[in-house]
C-alpha cells in the first residue's frame, strides 16, 4: 500500500499536475484512509464497497467532519480509486459513491466603496515595502488572481507590450488576464525604483520573481500567508470593518462586474476556472442585486 500511494502521489503532480494545496489535501486523505484500513487489518486489493461506506461513517460518527470536508474526501476517494483501478486492476470501488448535499454560500466580498477605501489607503504609503504592497493590492483586485498565483509571478510574465500578464493557474493551466495601462506603468515604476532594494540594502541581487523578499540569505517570493497578514493590517488602518482575506478581493472583482455587465464566460476566462458552474453562484449575487434595482425603480414594484 506505501508504494501504491507513493505511486499515486507522483500521478497527480506529474500528469494530473494538481496544484500545491490540492495535492497536499488529496494524500492526507489517502494517508487517513490508509490509516484506517491498518487498523482494520484489511488489504485494499481484498476491500469491499463495504468497507469503504464503513470508513466515511467512522469520518461522519467519530471525526464530525463537515459535509464540505466530507465531500472533498469523497473526491479524493474517487480519484484514487480510478487510479487504482487503470494502473493496477483493482476494482473502482468508489464510482458509485455519492457526495453530500451542500449548503450553498454565496461569496463573501467586499462593498465598491471599501474597496475603495483600501486602494487609497495603499497610496499613502510611500516607502519600498508600501510601494510593493500597493501593486500587489492592486493586482490581485484588478486582475482576480489567486494569490498562489500572484505570489509566484515573474518579471517575465507582464507583457507591458501588449498590457496582458501571463498566469500559471491551476494543474498547470495558463492564461492571460488584461491589465490597465496605468498599472502597467506603476509596476514598470517598480520595477525601476524598488525591486532591487527588497533584496537587500545593497540592491545588488537580482531575481526573476516580481515579489522577492530576502529569507535567511535567499531570495524566495512573498508568501501567501505573509501578504495575508500586511492586507488584513492594510484593511483595519483603512477603516474596513468587514473580515478580509485575498480569495475575497477575488470574489469582489468578480461580483462588480457582474453587476456592471460581464457575462459568466467573462468571468469563466479571467479568474481561470475550468467549468462555467464553478463561477454560477456569482449569479445569485446578481439576483440580490436585481431584486433590489427592482424593488427601488420598477414603476410596478409595489
Amino acid at each position: 500500500m506505501d508504494s501504491i500511494i507513493s505511486n499515486f502521489e507522483s500521478f497527480l503532480f506529474a500528469e494530473k499536475r494538481v496544484s500545491n494545496n490540492t495535492l497536499t489535501s488529496y494524500m492526507n486523505d489517502i494517508y487517513q484512509f490508509n490509516d484506517f484500513l491498518k487498523s482494520k487489518d484489511l488489504d485494499i486489493k481484498l476491500i469491499s464497497v463495504k468497507d469503504l461506506k464503513s470508513f466515511l461513517q467512522f469520518l461522519k460518527e467519530k471525526q464530525n467532519i463537515s459535509a464540505r470536508s466530507m465531500s472533498r474526501k469523497i473526491s479524493s476517494l474517487k480519484v484514487f480509486f480510478k487510479f487504482l483501478n487503470q494502473q493496477f486492476s483493482i476494482e473502482n470501488l468508489a464510482i458509485d459513491l455519492t457526495f453530500p448535499k451542500l449548503e450553498k454560500k454565496l461569496p463573501n466580498y467586499l462593498s465598491e466603496e471599501d474597496i475603495e477605501k483600501l486602494l487609497d489607503y495603499a497610496q499613502k504609503d510611500k516607502t519600498d515595502l508600501g510601494i510593493r504592497n500597493k501593486i500587489i493590492l492592486y493586482l490581485l483586485y484588478v486582475t482576480g488572481m489567486r494569490i498562489s498565483e500572484l505570489v509566484c509571478l515573474t518579471i517575465s510574465n507582464i507583457q507591458f507590450d501588449t498590457g496582458f500578464i501571463s498566469v500559471n493557474g491551476k494543474g498547470g493551466k495558463g492564461r492571460l488576464v488584461p491589465i490597465p495601462q496605468s498599472l502597467a506603468t506603476e509596476i514598470k515604476n517598480y520595477l525601476n525604483d524598488v525591486h532591487s532594494k527588497l533584496m537587500g540594502k545593497k540592491g545588488n541581487r537580482s531575481s526573476e520573481y516580481l515579489f522577492p523578499v530576502l529569507y535567511s540569505g535567499k531570495v524566495k517570493h512573498i508568501t501567501r500567508q505573509a501578504f495575508w497578514i500586511i492586507l488584513k493590517k492594510m484593511a483595519f488602518q483603512a477603516g474596513i470593518k468587514a473580515t478580509l482575506s485575498p480569495h475575497k478581493l477575488r470574489h469582489s472583482l468578480a461580483t462588480h462586474l457582474l453587476k456592471k455587465g460581464a457575462n459568466l464566460r467573462s468571468l469563466q476566462l479571467l479568474l481561470g476556472h475550468e467549468n462555467l458552474s464553478t463561477v454560477q453562484i456569482y449569479t445569485h449575487v446578481e439576483t440580490g442585486y436585481l431584486r433590489k434595482i427592482y424593488d427601488k425603480y420598477h414603476p410596478r414594484s409595489k
